[in-house]
């Protein structure tokens, strides 16, 4: 995965351009933070810049790909704001100091394909947290409509692409006209609920949008927040 956004980071910001619902949010989170924060899958640092910018605080952000790291230095730079950015894998991350918040926006734990890797993805989330410590992320619900409407389709917006569902497989695959391919592994609600109880943390809220309204069988996203 790290490959596929090494390939076109200094595009990225072109794809996620349109993507600013869930800055608040994780904002939000972040302010009520006692401690550490730290951000998984920190890209080219979208949410971590304005976290660190409103807050005042460290964001620590890990990340496979090092172009992605290299865009949210520069980013960082233009602003003037500072990032402890960190190459390293989301399953296998070492803190020096326990976090108060550990998020992972842009449904990027769904990169991770099997349920395997996000045990261990939460797993070493929880033993990260301080006693009471958060961790939020956010993930698409699947909707059969929405796939059956795209399932290969082009797109031009924001850049020329193709999508493709494997619904035996829980993968959506998004590949560029240019070149390179992304999948995504979807899960359901009980799913993500069944990781936090092996990696024992607790389910503080889950809501259907970044604004707190209530999951329903509109909803086109779960928000969770969990407690250690």
């Amino acid at each position: 995965m790290s490959n596929w956004y090494d390939a076109w980071a200094d595009r990225y910001a072109d794809w996620t351009e349109s993507v600013t619902a869930d800055v608040p949010f994780y904002v939000g989170l972040a302010r009520d933070a006692d401690g550490p924060l730290v951000e998984l899958a920190v890209g080219d640092g979208r949410v971590a810049i304005p976290v660190a910018l409103t807050t005042g605080k460290r964001v620590i952000g890990i990340d496979a790909s090092p172009a992605m790291l290299a865009q949210a230095r520069i980013r960082a730079s233009e602003v003037g704001v500072e990032l402890d950015l960190r190459e390293g894998d989301m399953r296998e991350f070492q803190l020096d100091e326990a976090a108060a918040l550990i998020y992972c926006p842009g449904r990027s734990l769904l990169h991770l394909p099997t349920w395997a890797d996000r045990r261990r993805c939460f797993e070493r989330i929880a033993a990260s947290l301080r006693p009471g410590g958060r961790f939020a992320w956010n993930a698409f619900t699947f909707d059969h409509h929405v796939a059956s409407a795209i399932d290969g389709q082009h797109g031009d917006a924001p850049l020329p692409h193709t999508t493709h569902y494997s619904v035996g497989d829980n993968r959506v695959d998004i590949a560029l006209d240019d070149g390179g391919t992304s999948s995504l592994w979807w899960a359901t609600k009980n799913e993500w609920l069944g990781l936090l109880d092996v990696a024992g943390l607790q389910l503080e809220a889950l809501y259907g949008g970044f604004a707190g309204e209530p999951l329903d069988d509109h909803s086109s996203e779960y928000v969770f927040v969990a407690r250690r």
